[in-house]
């Protein structure tokens, strides 16, 4: 058998990572912080030894998984599904239209809802020393683009140069409090594999 290739190999490792990741974002779902390494390595087939090998604890897999998790709902929010390929978007997603594609991709990326969720609680299951750089990171990428997305109060002129928020607290807060609805209203119909059924009656409801 042909050796394989320093590139093959870390084609195999960046997989492995998704799949370990992904099959922790579904346990987390059900078990929340009770979750163990073993109940990841049986949800993504994969033996204890081979998920440990990546991972020695749940707490270093945590994190790693929300700021993987971070990273494509930033991108979401800058470049959702119907932006032309290349162009920067100025959000064509609006109010309602913006909350169903959010609740359709939480459905789709279990992480992303977790990141959302962990997020309006303050990162509990993470020490402050790793929980106050995602946190800051979330309200830069995540809460005030999608503040802007919903109307919700910010504007660009509402932004520093850098991205920060240097006006419209309220609306800062506003949404937070809009995206702790949508988590809690989501999680029923989550566990029930619903969510992209019934996107439409819980914005709906919310009246977003």
């Amino acid at each position: 058998m042909t050796p394989r290739t320093k590139e093959q190999n870390e084609d195999i490792r960046l997989r492995r990572l998704v799949q370990i990741r992904k099959a922790a974002a579904d346990v987390f779902l059900n078990k929340g912080p009770l979750l163990e390494i073993r109940d990841v390595a049986a949800e993504a087939g994969l033996g204890y030894g081979t998920v440990y090998h990546y991972y020695s604890n749940k707490g270093d897999l945590l994190h790693d998984l929300l700021w993987d998790a971070l990273d494509r709902a930033g991108e979401w929010l800058k470049f959702p599904p119907m932006a032309e390929p290349g162009l920067p978007l100025k959000i064509p997603l609006e109010g309602s239209a913006a909350g169903v594609r959010l609740l359709q991709l939480w459905a789709e990326d279990h992480a992303i809802y977790l990141l959302c969720k962990q997020a309006g609680e303050g990162f509990p299951s993470l020490p402050e020393a790793r929980s106050s750089p995602l946190t800051a990171e979330f309200r830069r990428e995540v809460l005030t683009p999608l503040s802007m997305v919903l109307g919700t109060g910010l504007t660009e002129e509402s932004l520093s140069p850098g991205g920060t928020v240097v006006d419209a607290p309220c609306g800062l807060q506003h949404t937070e409090m809009l995206l702790a609805a949508l988590v809690g209203c989501a999680a029923l119909s989550l566990r029930r594999g619903q969510l992209n059924e019934d996107a439409t009656e819980i914005v709906r409801v919310l009246k977003l």
